[in-house]
């Protein structure tokens, strides 16, 4: 038996597979966030509490001996430690947007965009340079009480194992690694003044770390491999390893990687190059803020339950009757395919004739639309695969094949584990056959008349989406 760990932002979950990479059971438990004027953070030692439950329950439930553990979890935020691996204070989430401002003057300056030059990675406020310069600005006591400055998965790896912190080269890409030489760009540190707090980075470790975990949640010296983090491990987890492949997760983040082994810095600074445990190769992420988040505030603004998504679907027209939803739902703004810190989400073309149906339809409309625009801007040119909790809804898949005018090889069960159970075999020499493991549930194909009609409506986002990003500046 493998087990895969996934530390996601709402949701811990632990997922058994056998060697043939069918999913035997599934663990989960739902984690808090706190927000409050911009501010998004999470508590650390319920994160921790949550993942030794749901393996507890995993374990508990299963009768074969875990041969091997991979463990993936949400990337950016800062999660503060001290040289025993336990919290100084909360951690901040990428999600959170304090350091907008900060933002805004190093998009004004140019800092920005020579970040994006030297290391390939557009920061956003819910990520480490900004949050750690925020910190040393406002609450500088934490940053001196903290040993290190980890991501999510590394402080869950460091108390199940023990092991000295380290991170990988994934979570690392954002926003101090070199892509090129795979270490950290000093002047990149300095350049966010940041050099006194240099030490608070753990080492990166290429390839992932690996260690025997101490008896919490798993059996005392189950073999673990730490990394990569959430979006890379879902691009494992569906088998989009080929240059030009690419990745949609319709979770919490609607994220859309595209495999490349280019590396191209120009152009507008967006998204980040996602480093692999491949040198030479990797993902061009354009992760934007907001996928199923956007749709969960509808849904419990207009009262209505997940399991009538479908049918309502079903129950408005292509182009939801006029209303059109712009989704950047996020308190942070947007980071993908572009920077707008300061852009929040827009309804129009609401009357007293619209429906529940009218707005949940233009809400997923426009999440499409937003998906589109990250996956051409990532520069998607082969098949696209599709992951996500918002697979769960065939309407919806039918409606995102038709706004992106080709066809999803849908990947259902728990695919950011599954890919960490990929990363481990890789780096324990486990031999496990990853065509199998990736094998997609189905093919959705687009409808030829409806993918015209939406050809055109993204011409009609785009336009809408500019105006309200001259608003928001």
């Amino acid at each position: 038996m493998y087990v895969g760990i996934d530390v996601g932002t709402s949701t811990v979950k632990a997922a058994a597979f056998d060697g043939s990479g069918r999913q035997l059971a599934v663990a989960t438990r739902p984690v808090g966030l706190s927000m409050h004027g911009g501010f998004v953070e999470q508590d650390m030692d319920e994160v921790y509490a949550a993942v030794v439950a749901v393996l507890d329950e995993l374990t508990a439930d299963t009768a074969e001996p875990v041969e091997l553990a991979g463990l993936t979890g949400q990337g950016d935020g800062v999660w503060l430690v001290d040289a025993e691996g336990r919290p100084v204070r909360a951690a901040a989430s990428w999600m959170d947007g304090r350091a907008h401002e900060l933002l805004d003057r190093w998009l004004a300056d140019g800092t920005f965009e020579t970040v994006f030059r030297r290391t390939g990675s557009a920061m956003f406020p819910g990520c480490p340079g900004p949050l750690l310069a925020w910190f040393e600005a406002h609450e500088p006591k934490a940053l001196d009480a903290a040993r290190h400055a980890l991501y999510c998965k590394d402080m869950v790896f460091r108390r199940l194992t023990g092991a000295p912190a380290t991170t990988d080269v994934s979570d690392a890409s954002m926003p101090f690694l070199d892509p090129r030489t795979r270490s950290y760009d000093n002047g990149v540190v300095e350049l966010l003044g940041l050099t006194r707090r240099r030490g608070l980075l753990a080492p990166v470790s290429d390839p992932v770390a690996t260690a025997e975990t101490r008896g919490e949640g798993l059996p005392a010296g189950t073999r673990i491999a730490n990394g990569p983090y959430d979006l890379p491990a879902c691009a494992l987890g569906a088998g989009v390893t080929e240059p030009g492949d690419g990745l949609l997760i319709v979770g919490t983040c609607l994220a859309s990687l595209v495999a490349t082994t280019d590396l191209d810095l120009s152009g507008e600074p967006a998204g980040l190059y996602i480093s692999l445990d491949r040198p030479g190769h990797w993902l061009r992420a354009m992760p934007a803020m907001v996928g199923t988040a956007a749709l969960d505030w509808v849904l419990s603004t207009t009262g209505v339950r997940h399991e009538e998504v479908d049918a309502l679907l079903a129950a408005t027209p292509a182009g939801a009757n006029g209303v059109r939803v712009l989704p950047y739902f996020a308190p942070s703004g947007e980071r993908a395919p572009f920077v707008e810190p300061r852009l929040r989400a827009e309804l129009t073309g609401v009357s007293l004739e619209s429906t529940p149906a009218d707005l949940i339809r233009a809400t997923c409309e426009g999440i499409g639309y937003a998906a589109r625009h990250c996956l051409e801007a990532a520069g998607l040119t082969g098949s696209l695969a599709v992951c996500g909790g918002g697979t769960r809804s065939p309407a919806w898949m039918r409606l995102l094949a038709d706004v992106l005018g080709r066809p999803l090889r849908v990947v259902e069960g728990e695919v950011g584990a599954r890919g960490a159970v990929l990363a481990a075999a890789e780096r324990y020499g486990v031999p496990l056959d990853a065509g199998a493991w990736t094998r997609p549930t189905e093919v959705v194909e687009p409808d030829a008349g409806r993918a015209a009609y939406y050809a055109k409506g993204f011409e009609d986002h785009l336009a809408r989406l500019a105006a309200a990003r001259h608003r928001s500046r």
